[in-house]
């Protein structure tokens, strides 16, 4: 896949990211320089102005992992957030990185920590803040 898709991102989730990685050790994660080149070529909007179908932070999407067509459920979420239910997924893991900003049908080609790659397409965002109203969560 060459051509990768728009991505839209929340000022608010822009702040909190740059912070983020900002308080990390460098090299700290794997795809930490591909979450900052997401970051850096990203259309940042302010929460009101989100679109229904962007993936944000919080938001609950499903998605399929083309390779294995498995189907997943998760809500992405700050590391802090993460637990072992499996119903979440952290924005440092690299299949939480390659979420952000996607809109619904998008498809992204992401590395994965053994060096290979994950191909995902978001089919539903069921649940994102913005749209609910929660705009400063």
């Amino acid at each position: 896949m060459n051509k990768k898709p728009e991505l839209i991102i929340s000022s608010l989730d822009a702040d909190r990211l740059y912070d983020l990685m900002e308080s990390l050790p460098a090299g700290s994660f794997a795809g930490e320089k591909e979450l900052e080149a997401e970051l850096s070529r990203a259309n940042i909007v302010e929460p009101k102005d989100m679109p229904a179908n962007v993936v944000t932070m919080n938001s609950t999407v499903n998605f399929i992992v083309e390779e294995t067509q498995e189907a997943f459920t998760r809500t992405l979420v700050y590391p802090k957030d993460s637990d072992a239910s499996g119903e979440t997924i952290s924005i440092l893991a690299p299949i939480g990185s390659a979420l952000l900003g996607l809109s619904q049908n998008d498809e992204i080609e992401w590395p994965k920590p053994d060096g290979g790659r994950v191909k995902v397409k978001i089919t539903r965002v069921t649940y994102q803040p913005e749209r609910a109203g929660e705009l400063h969560r």
